[in-house]
Formats: C-alpha cells, structure tokens, sequence
C-alpha cells in the first residue's frame, strides 16, 4: 500500500498478471506450458481504470476473459471488485511470439480460449 493506506496503483497490473495465470490455468494451458511449447505473450498494451481504491485488507476478486484475437494480437479483460463494488477494470493486449522473438499464429488452444468467452 502507499502512504495513504491504499494497493499502490502498479500493484493492479500485477493482480491482473494473477488473474491471467489462473485463467489459463483453469483453462488447462498453464503459462509454464506455453513456454515449454516455445508460445510466449509478451504484453504489447495495457490499460486500467480506476473505479475506487482497494486497501490491504480488502478481499478481491478479479473478473478475467479473453474477449478478442485478431490475427497474433490477445486481448484479456480484467474486472476487479470488492464484493458488488467495481474496484478497476482495464485489459492487456498480448503477442504470439516464439523463443527467438518471431511473431507467430496462435495455438489451437488459445483461440479455444476466446470462443468459449462468449
């Protein structure tokens, strides 16, 4: 928290970073897997509003899908609250890369992943 008691601002992209392992988690491609299968997504965009400030003690809980792939370009989508209460919203867009840093098509299980956000 900073001085005023509050999650310091770039603590909430960080939390996204957690929501976004779990999601491919659950979606049964942990982000480790990716790597080994030489799929990598560097965040090329991100974005996040600021609906009310979280503290230390807050319980959170964050809202997480992938809504849109467009050619090699993700786009994941966060909605943090407290309870009902809108905490923060925003996105991260990502890259389909190799090792090497080559830009590549998406695997089969990531444009899985978006289809079934709908």
């Amino acid at each position: 928290v900073d001085q005023m008691g509050f999650v310091y601002y770039a603590h909430y992209y960080v939390y996204f970073e957690m929501a976004r392992s779990e999601l491919l988690r659950e979606a049964g491609m942990p982000y480790g897997e990716l790597e080994e299968r030489g799929v990598m997504l560097p965040v090329v965009e991100s974005h996040c509003e600021y609906k009310r400030a979280a503290t230390f003690a807050d319980l959170l809980e964050i809202r997480t899908q992938c809504t849109r792939l467009k050619g090699t370009r993700l786009r994941i989508e966060y909605d943090m609250r407290r309870g009902d209460e809108p905490i923060a919203v925003g996105y991260t867009d990502h890259v389909c890369m190799n090792p090497s840093g080559r830009v590549m098509r998406p695997v089969p299980e990531l444009k899985a992943l978006v289809e079934g956000a709908g």
